[in-house]
């Protein structure tokens, strides 16, 4: 068992989670999770490297966990987290980083799918799985995932996300994929707000929206009930302005008729001078609450924080989608720990460093490595 009175007494937050192994185990399974979440943090990037990595710093776990019989091998990491309960175990390390980071109530929550590449295994017909992921764009933590089912698809797989994680009082984003009646009305249903985009699949719908900005546009917005936000930037080569706006859903979109949870609808353009050239970018949403046009400037913004807080540096700096790892449930579950790994790295502020430095300087300093993880 892990040491009390340490940096941080985890046990607590990992009482449910099911030993998935018959009879009287060799290595207590809390060990496992914690020399390999430690492992992942400062470097490893699966099963042989987390090994490794414990093995070579047994002595500072030593401080911590009961090493009495000693570091599993990597085949036996490998085949507990291949039959451990993927959901079980995200609701265990959720708690322990929550317990150490407050979510911010009332942020941007973006939703967001992708795909574990190398996770397909051609030997056992095994597709790559397609991982739906809930990301707090503020607090920078990932509250939760779900692998997309084999024979789905995003669609489906959202509602099982939002059943899972608490999105009360948020705003939750989702690009085109969740632009769906049944989505919108489960987020409600969680007593959260929604910022949608709309696009071509949903083609009524998007060409009502699009119409009626259009003759927004031709009256230069005259008697036009409209809320605003504009921002520009300067930088790497281009100039750069953005313009928001959000209205009630107005009469002319009939086709918002079957969508009885939408209260406006909005649009952002984004027009883009770079080498004297000008592009000219328009996208539509659709909303469940008539927001300022800050609030939805900033839903539209901070939505692609997913992509770029979360998914980038899973693909540069983890490194998954070269990951091997797919026995059993192996994948799913080393995905969650990179997930959370990111977001107990950006939530230490210590070190004004970015994430691959951060995990080198775990990898470095164990002292730092505690702070990551506990805290302190």
């Amino acid at each position: 068992m892990i040491a009390t009175g340490g940096p941080a007494d985890v046990r607590i937050h990992f009482e449910n989670l099911t030993d998935p192994r018959r009879g009287e185990p060799t290595y207590p399974l809390l060990n496992v999770v914690v020399m390999t979440l430690c492992a992942v943090v400062s470097g490893a990037d699966d099963f042989v490297a987390i090994a490794r990595w414990s093995t070579k710093n047994r002595t500072w776990l030593a401080r911590y966990l009961d090493l009495s019989e000693g570091i599993p091998s990597h085949d036996r990491f490998n085949a507990i987290f291949a039959a451990m309960n993927a959901r079980e175990f995200e609701i265990c390390l959720l708690s322990w980083i929550t317990s150490l980071h407050e979510i911010t109530s009332g942020q941007v929550i973006a939703i967001d799918g992708k795909t574990l590449r190398r996770s397909y295994d051609a030997a056992s017909s095994k597709s790559a799985i397609h991982m739906v992921s809930a990301w707090a764009t503020m607090n920078h933590i990932s509250l939760g995932q779900v692998v997309v089912d084999a024979k789905s698809n995003e669609i489906t797989a959202i509602p099982k996300l939002l059943d899972l994680i608490d999105v009360s009082g948020g705003m939750v984003t989702i690009d085109a994929m969740g632009c769906q009646t049944e989505i919108i009305d489960k987020i409600v249903e969680k007593k959260a707000d929604a910022c949608i985009a709309v696009k071509k699949n949903q083609p009524n719908l998007y060409a009502a929206i699009e119409q009626h900005f259009d003759a927004l546009v031709d009256t230069d917005f005259l008697d036009a009930k409209i809320r605003w936000m504009h921002s520009s930037e300067k930088g790497h080569g281009r100039d750069e302005c953005r313009t928001y706006a959000i209205c009630p859903v107005p009469e002319s979109v009939k086709d918002l008729e079957r969508w009885k949870s939408v209260r406006a609808i909005g649009m952002s353009t984004n027009i883009t001078v770079r080498d004297g050239k000008e592009q000219t970018e328009i996208r539509y949403y659709i909303l469940t609450r008539y927001v300022s046009g800050k609030r939805f400037a900033d839903a539209v913004r901070t939505h692609w924080g997913i992509e770029n807080s979360l998914h980038w540096q899973l693909d540069v700096t983890f490194r998954e989608d070269d990951c091997r790892v797919r026995k059993g449930h192996s994948d799913a579950n080393l995905s969650v720990i990179r997930r959370f790994a990111v977001s107990m790295l950006k939530n230490e502020k210590s070190e004004k460093l970015g994430i691959k430095n951060k995990r080198l300087l775990a990898a470095w300093d164990t002292d730092y490595l505690a702070k990551v993880l506990f805290g302190s």
